[in-house]
């Protein structure tokens, strides 16, 4: 009974059969891994999640956990334990009802239940074997006898008559004692297989736990660009209301002032226009005594003004007295934008690690790389690597798996306190044979390098060319930075405060590798970002 309920708590609610690669949802629930997937995915369009079981919603669609205490619980017990009713085998002798069989006679080709099996007889010659429909399989097709050996020469099971016959004088085992031999090779197999399973298992949760984390971050950079943002828009509205009220308030400014100046200069026109009007109609007049009667010429200007020049000068003085659009403060307002982006800027772009490893493949056979491919060591020992087009050949070096074709980057190298090496970058192209693939001795590498028999002298070098640093390096830890863009690629040593060694300009054509090259002692990548801030 107790079986019978462990079976139903090892079924899949969705196929209703036992569980296969069994996952877990967030809320606790198992499911066969292609059950959930199917059902998971009716729910893609609407892009709402739900646990077939529990209901429980999920905004993303879920990640499925692999449940190994459950998939070890259905592997080394139900399969392991099937129940009597499984083997489909009635004993032969209860005729009035189906009674599961326990073992079968192979002597007398009976299967026998629990009641008949203790009143079997226990002579030797009544072999019992486990609950078979084919007992005839058990016993010898020539002889009808049971099969109680096994020939190895020949592969094959036989009973006494044949040890006696055609396998007289080859060696043969008994059933119990051949298959104790295979079941210990087998066990070999076994541990063998439970090894690389357990490895796997150790790979699968790692790269599950890996899954996991990266979903972490995701989510948390997913959450803080969402906040940047949210800050970007609010001091962008905040910002528009600004200029926008500025513009507004100049401009009714500016408004006032000129609509007074209009009002003015429109009644000074009406009044000229009604001197005009009389000067016309006393040129009309016939009668020279009315003529002259009328006011002088210099009467009918206005003695105030004193001259049109003055009054001239007077309006131009006034209209230039009405401030223009502000458009200084405006651009200095807006100039806010660029605060704004460059806090954005900062937020964003933060270190981002650049992961340099070592591309063994290019690697000459006098130097040994580390298993994490992070290190270099000067070997005595020749390492028989292929020889190919790739490989440095006569000189120690290596080169980076990746290449940096954009941006900004940085890597750190640790020494050893008494090795000699080159440290630097370089393009794909550069020669792999020769001096031509010396690093730096050619216009497609440039390199810091450092001589133990020189008193730990350190240069840089470039197409052959060589520059002598003159300050003394005191550690063993150097930083490479690339801005490709800018065409710059700098050294510095870094020991407290970080000092700057020699930067080279250059226009850069191709995507640049790391390089290394050691004669003595080892070189370690230690460390790596991108989108760096020149140190000050």
């Amino acid at each position: 009974m107790a079986s019978a309920d462990l079976r139903d708590e090892l079924d899949c609610s969705i196929c209703l059969h036992t569980y296969t690669d069994p996952v877990m949802l967030r809320c606790g629930h198992n499911f066969c891994r292609v059950c959930i997937d199917r059902a998971l995915d009716t729910k893609h369009e609407s892009g709402l999640y739900s646990c077939p079981e529990c209901r429980e919603e999920f905004q993303e669609r879920p990640a499925l956990m692999r449940n190994f205490a459950l998939r070890n619980i259905i592997e080394n017990f139900l399969f392991t334990q099937p129940t009597q009713m499984e083997t489909g085998i009635c004993c032969t002798y209860c005729v009035d009802s189906a009674v599961p069989a326990v073992k079968s006679c192979l002597l007398c080709e009976a299967s026998l239940c629990d009641k008949h099996l203790r009143v079997h007889s226990k002579a030797a010659e009544h072999v019992l074997a486990e609950p078979s429909t084919s007992l005839e399989n058990r016993k010898c097709s020539v002889h009808k006898k049971i099969l109680e050996f096994y020939c190895p020469e020949d592969a094959t099971f036989i009973c006494v008559y044949c040890s006696a016959g055609e396998h007289r004088g080859h060696r043969v085992e008994m059933l119990d004692e051949a298959s104790e031999k295979k079941k210990k090779k087998l066990r070999n197999v076994l541990q063998k297989l439970t090894t690389k399973r357990e490895e796997t298992e150790k790979r699968v949760q790692s790269l599950e736990e890996r899954w996991r984390k990266d979903q972490e971050k995701a989510a948390g950079e997913a959450e803080r660009v969402t906040v940047l943002f949210t800050d970007l828009r609010r001091r962008l509205d905040v910002l528009e209301k600004r200029v926008l009220s500025e513009i507004s308030r100049q401009e009714e400014e500016q408004s006032l002032s000129l609509s007074a100046l209009i009002q003015q200069l429109e009644i000074k026109k009406d009044e000229l226009s009604s001197k005009m009007r009389h000067i016309e109609e006393l040129c009309k007049m016939t009668d020279p005594l009315t003529v002259l009667q009328g006011p002088d010429t210099g009467d009918l200007c206005d003695p105030e003004e004193g001259g049109g020049d003055e009054d001239t000068g007077r309006r131009d003085k006034q209209l230039r007295d009405v401030d223009d659009l502000d458009v200084a403060l405006i651009s200095d307002t807006l100039h806010t934008l660029c605060d704004i982006i460059s806090g954005i800027r900062s937020g964003i772009y933060v270190a981002v690690p650049a992961n340099i490893l070592l591309d063994v493949n290019t690697a000459a056979n006098n130097i040994h790389i580390s298993d994490d491919r992070k290190t270099a060591t000067c070997s005595q020992v020749r390492e028989n690597r292929p020889e190919t087009a790739e490989r440095f050949q006569d000189y120690n070096q290596v080169i980076s798996g990746r290449r940096f074709s954009s941006g900004r980057h940085y890597w750190d190298v640790d020494s050893s306190e008494s090795g000699s090496w080159m440290v630097g970058m370089c393009y794909p192209s550069i020669d792999r044979r020769g001096d031509p693939s010396y690093i730096g001795n050619n216009n497609k590498s440039w390199s810091l390098r450092r001589r133990t028999w020189c008193n730990n002298q350190c240069s840089v070098r470039h197409d052959s060319k060589v520059t002598k640093l003159s300050d003394k390096i005191s550690s063993d830890r150097f930083r490479i930075c690339l801005d490709y863009e800018a065409g710059q690629l700098s050294f510095y040593e870094l020991c407290d405060p970080i000092r700057h060694l020699h930067t080279f300009t250059a226009t850069f054509t191709e995507p640049l590798h790391a390089a290394l090259c050691v004669w003595e002692g080892t070189l370690k990548i230690s460390g790596g970002g991108s989108n760096w801030e020149k140190p000050s």
